[in-house]
């Protein structure tokens, strides 16, 4: 079944009379299409009967069919108004669905042109089949956490005292193009003390010997799908006696999380086990942040792996697993692996060693 009619299956039973899905990833896993975030209007508009249209300005109409979309095209020429134009595809209609994603403006529009439609969100009635992988969005996966992992393998080549966070971070990039992936997303190298930042990316700090390297990297594939791992670097010399303490009850943290998840438990009791040992060491304050997130065509999606979410896992689901130790002004650690819940039990899918690297 195509993946659009799944969707328009979910809308019908929610009670969604079309929705409506401009760029994004929800576009690109709905249709297949790759579309240039324009300030001119691309939009799908999937009714809940009939058959879908995929809205584009005139000039992406080629771009369009080139992309192998299974519905119909129609396009607008740069003097018409487009929200016009999805206004009389989807008709006098009581609710619809707008992306989570969709710009105010483009909202606002809509509104405009339909006045009398309800609007709801539709990114929660997507992420009902996105959270799900296939057997072919696994592989998927699987391809993508091969490929970080090569990078990860030839961090030694680049990573050493002497050369800035952003000399090795240029590396990396460069290396994740050229391990497979379309698009570089991010790359953090924390050094030292921004390394006690989780969301750090480059500076010019000057890598010094002894100096503990976070290294969290990822990117798209051309297939859409993401990777992200997270492993941990000296550059030379001896790290810091509390460093490898609280490293080591970092690893048990997170292996302890590894054995727990599988379909049937749920996603705050995975954050919850390896919460607990940090915190019965005594950093229980330093582990700042949720233990994972889900991934897919997006490198954030459901599901979230944190406190509160008692969301059982099933089948499918694919997550990161990333606890970490932060030690404000001095050094940080975060230990991640991409997961993704089996029949019975959990693969992973970053095969790197896990403890910390020596150059």
């Amino acid at each position: 079944m195509n993946t659009w009619r799944k969707a328009q299956e979910l809308a019908a039973q929610q009670g969604i009379d079309a929705l409506l899905v401009t760029p994004g990833a929800d576009l690109r896993y709905l249709t297949g299409y790759v579309a240039l975030p324009l300030e001119r209007l691309t939009c799908l508009v999937l009714p809940s009967q009939g058959e879908p249209t995929l809205v584009v300005p005139h000039l992406e109409r080629q771009a369009a069919i080139a992309s192998g979309v299974d519905t119909a095209i129609a396009s607008w020429q740069e003097t018409e108004d487009p929200y016009e134009l999805v206004a009389r595809l989807v008709g006098d209609v009581a609710t619809v669905g707008v992306d989570d994603h969709m710009w105010a403006s483009r909202v606002f529009a809509l509104q405009a042109a339909m006045p009398t439609a309800r609007q709801v969100l539709a990114g929660p009635l997507v992420q009902q089949l996105r959270i799900r992988k296939d057997d072919t969005e696994i592989a998927a996966l699987r391809d993508a956490g091969a490929a970080i992992d090569r990078v990860h393998e030839r961090v030694g080549e680049w990573l050493r005292p002497g050369r800035t966070e952003r000399e090795v971070g240029a590396d990396i990039a460069r290396a994740i193009i050229d391990e497979g992936h379309e698009t570089v997303d991010f790359v953090i190298v924390g050094s030292g003390p921004n390394g006690a930042s989780p969301h750090h990316e480059v500076s010019d700090r000057v890598i010094e010997t002894g100096d503990p390297v976070v290294v969290d990297i990822g990117g798209t594939m051309p297939s859409g799908y993401c990777s992200d791992s997270t492993r941990n670097y000296l550059a030379g010399g001896t790290a810091p006696a509390a460093y490898r303490e609280a490293y080591a009850v970092l690893e048990a943290a997170q292996r302890a999380q590894l054995e727990h998840a599988r379909p049937g438990v749920t996603a705050e009791s995975v954050d919850a086990i390896g919460r607990q040992i940090i915190a019965d060491a005594g950093y229980g304050e330093l582990f700042i942040h949720r233990t994972g997130h889900g991934i897919g065509q997006e490198t954030h999606e459901e599901p979230y792996i944190v406190e509160g979410n008692d969301l059982v896992l099933e089948e499918g689901m694919a997550f990161s697993i990333e606890p970490g130790i932060y030690f404000d002004g001095q050094f940080g650690a975060r230990i991640e692996d991409i997961v993704v819940c089996t029949a019975d039990g959990l693969e992973v899918l970053n095969n790197t060693p896990r403890g910390l690297v020596a150059l």
